[in-house]
């Protein structure tokens, strides 16, 4: 009997474990980092788990719209969760700017490209063969690339140049791994081990619409009260201060350079 009640206390024990939701978040692939630290916080003080997708904003829409199995999304601009709400398939009383993205550009550290000091200028260097930026058909950091070439009058110059990844992450590995010389990237990528020490320089936020980022609960989801008590921790002052040790800066700084 008291090998019966241990066992029986230890199953009891181990219950709330067996039980523990997972959260199922498509995030942009400019949150690849910082959203690795959320989670990480997050799960230390709740029994709930993070289960991170990235991939591009644009294909996520089509694919929640489509029945994907997310609770969360968190786009890197304010459009494409607001197509969910307005397509009845996200909450629209949960949507939220949860940070405001920058774009930069950037260079490995043997470029010599000199970033800094030349801008948009280095772009016309001919050792810029080849120059980054996301797909602009589903990815906001490439929409928002487009704009600042476009703005800096330079977009018919160097159109030849382009190369597009599927989404920011891929686009910022172009360039690391010499497939490009430069690329327009988010500022938030640049936080990652394997790219500090890189040539950098931050475009002037007048040079592109800003980059509001929206997250939204999607109403299929099972964990909803989960949902919503993540979505509350990232947009509170532990998660802001996360985002903005990743160059992600609190949707209050939108439209201030």
């Amino acid at each position: 009997m008291k090998r019966i009640a241990q066992l029986l206390l230890v199953s009891l024990l181990a219950l709330p474990c067996a039980h523990a939701q997972t959260l199922r978040i498509a995030a942009a692939s400019d949150l690849q980092f910082a959203m690795q630290d959320l989670a990480s916080q997050y799960e230390k003080q709740s029994s709930t788990k993070i289960a991170v997708t990235y991939g591009s904003s644009g294909n996520f829409r089509a694919q929640i719209e489509n029945g994907a199995p997310f609770d969360l999304f968190f786009s890197a601009d304010s459009l494409y969760p607001q197509q969910l709400v307005t397509a009845g398939v996200a909450d629209g009383q949960s949507l939220v700017i949860y940070a405001q993205g920058h774009l930069v550009l950037w260079a490995p550290p043997a470029s010599n490209l000199h970033l800094a000091q030349r801008g948009f200028e280095v772009l016309k260097d001919p050792g810029a063969i080849k120059i980054a930026i996301a797909n602009p058909e589903h990815a906001p950091y490439g929409r928002a690339a487009v704009a600042a070439l476009q703005k800096a009058a330079l977009y018919d110059a160097v159109k030849s140049k382009l190369v597009l990844g599927e989404n920011i992450s891929q686009t910022a590995q172009f360039v690391q791994s010499g497939s490009a010389q430069i690329g327009l990237i988010a500022l938030s990528l640049t936080f990652a081990e394997s790219m500090k020490g890189g040539e950098l320089w931050e475009i002037p936020a007048g040079y592109y619409p800003p980059i509001l980022q929206q997250a939204v609960v999607i109403k299929a989801s099972a964990n909803k009260t989960a949902a919503k008590d993540f979505l509350e921790f990232v947009t509170g002052p532990t998660g802001r201060n996360i985002l903005s040790r990743y160059g992600l800066t609190p949707p209050e700084s939108a439209g201030k350079s």
